[in-house]
Parts: C-alpha cells; sequence; structure tokens
C-alpha cells in the first residue's frame, strides 16, 4: 500500500486489528502542501516495489492532484481511495455536506492537529509572517476538526489551532470506519 503520511499509521492500526498483510510504503506528509508532486511520487514507489508484491494499491484520495494520481493509478493497473481529499476519506459524504453547510470550512484531521504548527504555520510561513493569516484565512468562517481517536490533549491542540487561525472550533467525532471501509475495498479480491 503507497499511502499518505498523513494515513500511513491510521492504515497500518487497521490493517493490523483486522488481520491483514499489508506493507505499508509512506510518503511525506508535507506533500500535500505540493500536491502537483503527489503523482510523480506514488508513481517512483511503485516502480520500486511493484515486483515485490502480488498486489498494489494507493491509500490517497486525489488530494489536489486534479486527475494526475489517478493517471498513475490507471497506468499501472491500481486502484486508490475514493475522494478528492482525506476529509472525504474520515468523513464521507459528511465532509461534502459540511462544506455546502459552510463553504467557509478549514478542516483539521488528528495527524494536522498534531503537525499544525510544522505542517501549516511553518509551511505557510505564519511563524515568519504572522499578517499572513488573514492573506490565507480570510474567507473561512470556522475550523471543523474530523477527530478520528478524539482526547483532551489532541482537543487542546486542536484549540489552539483554531486559535492561531481566530476562527470556531468544531468537533466533528469521524473515527476511521469510513477509511477502514475504504481500505477493505482496496483490498478486496474482485479489485
Amino acid at each position: 500500500m503507497v499511502a499518505c503520511g498523513a494515513l500511513a499509521g491510521h492504515v497500518r492500526d487497521i490493517a493490523h486489528r483486522r488481520g491483514w498483510a499489508v506493507e505499508v510504503y509512506p510518503l511525506p506528509p508535507l506533500l500535500h502542501n505540493r500536491p502537483a508532486a503527489i503523482a510523480a511520487e506514488v508513481e517512483a514507489v511503485v516502480g520500486e516495489v511493484k515486483g515485490r508484491h502480488r498486489r498494489l494499491a494507493v491509500a490517497y484520495a486525489d488530494c489536489g492532484t486534479y486527475g494526475a494520481l489517478d493517471e498513475v493509478c490507471r497506468r499501472h493497473g491500481l486502484a486508490r481511495l475514493r475522494g478528492e481529499h482525506c476529509y472525504d476519506v474520515f468523513a464521507g459524504r459528511r465532509a461534502r455536506e459540511m462544506t455546502e453547510e459552510e463553504p467557509g470550512t478549514y478542516f483539521l484531521t488528528d495527524y494536522l492537529v498534531r503537525t499544525f504548527h510544522r505542517s501549516v504555520v511553518v509551511e505557510l510561513g505564519l511563524d515568519r509572517f504572522p499578517e499572513l493569516r488573514d492573506a490565507y484565512f480570510a474567507h473561512y468562517r470556522r475550523v471543523v476538526w474530523l477527530a478520528q481517536r478524539p482526547g483532551p490533549a489532541l482537543r487542546a491542540q486542536a484549540v489552539r489551532a483554531a486559535g492561531i487561525l481566530r476562527l470556531p472550533l468544531v468537533v466533528r467525532k469521524v473515527g476511521d470506519a469510513a477509511l477502514e471501509h475504504g481500505l477493505e475495498e482496496l483490498l478486496s479480491p474482485g479489485r
């Protein structure tokens, strides 16, 4: 399984719990900040490991590749997780419904909550140029944390992240059942 680094831990946990013999090849999660590179990175790993396994799959949604990842999957006969981004992977249709309810929704997953400083603040330069916050987030109205494994420490980090963005926090407990279902589809013998 070639996996987004932000999903790789969840993929391993689910595979272990389900007794699936899955080897996970994680890619750097910060590729999400440069989605044009995702398809090439996935293809490079597929080229390296394809001969080692009976079957490969891709634990990524489209993630801003605008179909480039689907083209790589098509060329190599691979299936990938459904959805436009990892928010769909965790929340399914509910992510789309939340966006329709409030188009100015900024989503967080547990991974993004834990790595918010590095993944968002540093990557966007907000640590050096805090005034950019208004340019980047002026049209957002709320932060929705799609909580897979909520707990007090992670909640405190989510509150802190929303505070940095100066947006109200909404918590939606989604777990990882939708991801598990998506992985099950990828690994089913008929695929």
